[in-house]
């Protein structure tokens, strides 16, 4: 179950995700208007080093409805570490870096151990740690300085959309108080597949803005797979952290 989670969240990535996640040191939207809030947007991303929490995650689909509780550390841009526990016991940790993503399960004694390119030749689209750096933090996960947008004020917040239509779809929602993320959509209409992420709510955690409740909708041609998530008991900067992971001896090696 707890891999369901997990690569619900990265597959809801992977599926819809093409270039990179960083890069433009300008904005190419030449609206003056819109390319304030974008630069408010990236002066808005909270500012770390470090964070430790807890994530409770729901999982949902069309069958069956399950809830886990996540231990969640982080080194920004560097490290993403979660383990999940019943009763004090971990069942299963991930382990995710730039250039890997691994994590094990123990009830079924199987673990994922590969690089994002391994996981992009697989999908037949690109995908790096940035983009889900940035969801996970509210902020949005394509660069929005990198292309040309077009901007509306709606009664939900500030809305961009691509002056150009391309392959992918894309839908960014801002909030018009803290500029953070309050909605991001990636649709593939040819391939039926769409990821849409909403933040039903920010909290103000020493200073900084961070999401505290976070919704994941993944569809595939008609079929419906949704995760909430929930942050409880951030602190940052607590010193340097560790990222306990090894494979257990004798488990059996599975792909996405």
């Amino acid at each position: 179950m707890y891999r369901k989670i997990l690569g619900l969240v990265l597959l809801s990535l992977f599926l819809v995700s093409c270039g990179s996640g960083k890069g433009a040191k300008g904005i190419a939207t030449k609206n003056a208007e819109a390319a304030n809030i974008i630069e408010s947007h990236y002066n808005a991303e909270a500012n770390f080093t470090t964070l430790t929490g807890r994530l409770k995650t729901v999982y949902q689909s069309e069958d069956r409805t399950q809830s886990v509780n996540l231990s969640f550390r982080m080194e920004k841009d560097k490290a993403i570490w979660m383990s999940a526990s019943v009763l004090g016991f971990p069942i299963a940790k991930a382990y995710i870096t730039p250039s890997r993503v691994s994590y094990y399960e123990k009830v079924s004694q199987t673990y994922f151990d590969g690089d994002f390119r391994l996981l992009s030749d697989l999908l037949g689209t690109p995908l790096d740690f940035q983009k889900l750096q940035n969801l996970l933090i509210g902020q949005a996960i394509y660069d929005l300085r990198g292309e040309e947008f077009e901007f509306s004020q709606t009664a939900k917040g500030f809305q961009f959309m691509p002056s150009k239509e391309g392959l992918i779809r894309k839908m960014f929602l801002l909030n018009s108080g803290n500029f953070k993320a309050v909605a991001q959509q990636l649709a593939q209409t040819r391939e039926n597949k769409s990821v849409t992420v909403t933040y039903s709510d920010y909290q103000n955690v020493e200073g900084r803005i961070f999401p505290e409740e976070i919704s994941i909708i993944a569809n595939e041609a008609g079929n419906s797979t949704r995760i909430e998530l929930t942050y409880r008991s951030l602190e940052f900067d607590r010193g340097e952290l560790s990222f306990p992971f090894d494979i257990p001896s004798g488990y059996e090696e599975i792909s996405l």
